[in-house]
């Protein structure tokens, strides 16, 4: 036992929690002052679960390192390769005019 007097949130909780205050306001029922307080409370809530995932990937680096020692992953800041694919039926997008010196072939 921790002593903490608070229950350990789950990270499966805390999306719930923050589903629930996202689609209150985007009800537009709620007064100004209780928009505000909800997307205070929102902040709160995506500041826990990054600290929950945070403390899940080092349980992961611990499980992952052979020593028994954290070894870092290799985790890529660039976003998911279908994020950043225009959608061009799976043809190559067309060059623009004048750029044809780059092209390899």
């Amino acid at each position: 036992m921790t002593g903490k007097s608070e229950k350990r949130e789950e990270y499966g909780d805390v999306v719930a929690r923050l589903k629930a205050i996202v689609e209150s306001l985007e009800g537009g029922e709620l007064s100004l002052e209780a928009s505000l307080d909800r997307f205070a409370e929102g902040v709160k809530l995506v500041k826990q679960g990054e600290r929950l995932l945070s403390e899940a990937e080092k349980k992961i680096e611990q499980l992952l390192s052979d020593d028994g020692r954290a070894a870092p992953l290799e985790v890529s800041d660039a976003p998911a390769p279908a994020a950043t694919k225009p959608a061009t039926g799976g043809r190559k997008p067309a060059a623009p005019a004048g750029d044809d010196e780059d092209v390899p072939f």
